[in-house]
């Protein structure tokens, strides 16, 4: 939990001190919307539908390659069901009554301020491809078998495309996100998803 507070607040203090600093033209704006859903297992399913404002800076500019910081507001949407009732051992307390919640259809709101770091290669002018990784601390409304009601934190990583068309930059975007809340409340098994996210961005200049 420790380190994973840590590089937040060190990735979150270092955008609003580069953004502090900056021209404009080292900024952009955009908007993002994905979905995925859970890597196949036999204990439960999950999908989940999201969207996300995004603020980037250009933190450092190479002939070959773009470094980037992001801050991203995000609300997803999710559904998720117990499939295993053996789940939930009978050593817990109250376990039968847990299986008959637990293996209800659930819907999951989840809000995330995602906080990550963005490696650009320019192919040409006009497209791009890029790698990034990402951490941020989340709230979950909702109790699961999986992951307890309340604080936790979203891990991510990604791979993408952009095309850029004047001053608007659309891209595709392939991300595994893994969800856990570092073992600060009983319930940590967490969710591990794979997801298609779609976006625009453009300067603020």
């Amino acid at each position: 939990m420790c380190k994973k507070l840590i590089l937040s607040g060190y990735l979150f203090f270092c955008f609003l001190s580069f953004y502090a600093q900056s021209k404009k033209n080292d900024i952009s704006i955009g908007f993002r919307h994905g979905f995925g859903n859970e890597f196949k297992n036999r204990n439960y399913s999950y999908s989940n539908n999201y969207y996300k404002v995004q603020f980037s800076y250009v933190l450092k500019q190479t002939r070959h390659f773009k470094y980037e910081l992001f801050v991203q507001p995000e609300l997803n949407f999710a559904s998720h069901q117990l499939l295993n009732l053996y789940f939930v051992q009978p050593d817990e307390p109250d376990y039968i009554r847990k299986r008959e919640e637990y293996m209800r259809l659930k819907n999951i709101k989840e809000h995330i301020l995602n906080l990550g770091f963005l490696v650009r290669k320019p192919i040409s002018k006009t497209i791009s491809v890029y790698v990034l990784a990402s951490v941020g601390p989340m709230v979950t409304n909702t109790e699961t078998e999986r992951l307890s009601k309340g604080f936790a934190f979203s891990d991510g990583i990604a791979m993408g495309f952009s095309f850029k068309v004047k001053n608007i930059a659309l891209d595709i975007q392939s991300n595994v996100r893994h969800v856990s809340n570092a073992g600060i409340q009983s319930s940590n098994a967490g969710f591990n998803t794979k997801n298609i996210e779609f976006g625009l961005t453009f300067p603020l200049n």
